[in-house]
């Protein structure tokens, strides 16, 4: 246990807190993390189907809740967001291989300070079928992620085989400067519902509007803490997939939360006003998020 929290600190540094790393050892899942749904766009933004447990949306939209978030120290992290496109003839055993391969990567390579991915069940409009999510601490590990020969190698003979189109989003944004909020550690982050959102905002709105509509976006989650884990949010700086001009990703607690949120009143006026007049494009997912099992790999 020491040598884990040593190693963490070094990883954290310059970062201004005690703190502790994802555990050495993979504990691969009896089934791997590919539990996944996605729903598709309408006017209001998307619908989803009813999820089996119910959940009850609290708003925390009191001005002491508002001062309480503003008050709490932030923390920048650059967060990756990877959407593929898996062969018709992919197989049970070459998926789990690929997600395998994939998700240690985080115990392989420095800088990655947390990963979810998964398989995303339903069609969409580009046919994208699993999604990565990965975040870093700083943009230069990213780089220095990308440039890394081991990923290379994962890519080439674990998901380049299995897949026929790779789309990457990156952004920085920032979350609450502690512990479990940055490493997305904790009971909260245990289970759940990762939702990711690509945007492509008009030209003429890329600064100021699409700005507020972000910021309108994030205030609304903040709100709403019986429904959300995390939410961050920013502008892409990948040079070599500049299709996309924005991403979210928002940590639901259940299916069923997400639900809520989606078609709440709140939500509904914040992408019709805010979004719909200055979206060219965008793509939702979401995929579950299970605990890992004790069958070690």
């Amino acid at each position: 246990m020491v040598v884990v929290v040593a190693q963490s600190l070094a990883l954290l540094i310059p970062f201004s807190i005690s703190s502790c790393h994802h555990h050495p050892t993979y504990r691969r899942l009896k089934k791997p993390i590919i539990t996944c749904s996605s729903f598709s766009s309408n006017a209001w933004g998307w619908n989803v189907n009813r999820g089996k447990n119910r959940v009850t949306m609290v708003s925390g939209g009191s001005s002491g809740h508002q001062q309480q978030q503003q008050q709490r120290k932030r923390r920048k992290v650059v967060e990756h967001i990877c959407f593929l496109k898996a062969n018709k003839d992919l197989s049970d055993e070459q998926e789990k291989d690929m997600l395998d391969y994939l998700f240690t990567t985080q115990y392989q390579m420095p800088g990655i300070l947390a990963i979810s991915l998964g398989r995303i069940s339903d069609k969409n409009v580009e046919s994208f079928s699993h999604a990565v999510f990965m975040r870093f601490q700083r943009k230069e590990d990213l780089a220095k992620f990308y440039q890394n020969p081991f990923y290379s190698g994962v890519l080439k003979e674990h998901v380049i085989p299995y897949c026929h189109g790779l789309t990457n989003v990156d952004y920085e944004s920032e979350v609450e400067d502690d512990l479990l909020p940055i490493f997305r550690k904790g009971e909260d982050f245990n289970t759940g519902l990762e939702f990711v959102l690509l945007i492509t905002f008009s030209e003429s709105a890329i600064d100021e509007p699409a700005k507020d509509a972000l910021a309108s976006l994030q205030a609304l989650t903040e709100e709403h803490q019986s429904l959300i884990v995390q939410c961050t949010q920013g502008s892409n700086f990948n040079s070599s997939s500049e299709e996309y001009t924005h991403g979210v990703i928002i940590r639901f607690r259940s299916f069923d939360a997400l639900e809520i949120f989606i078609n709440s009143s709140e939500y509904k006026n914040v992408w019709s006003s805010k979004f719909q007049p200055i979206a060219k494009k965008t793509i939702a997912v979401n995929f579950s998020v299970e605990p890992v099992g004790t069958e070690i790999m």
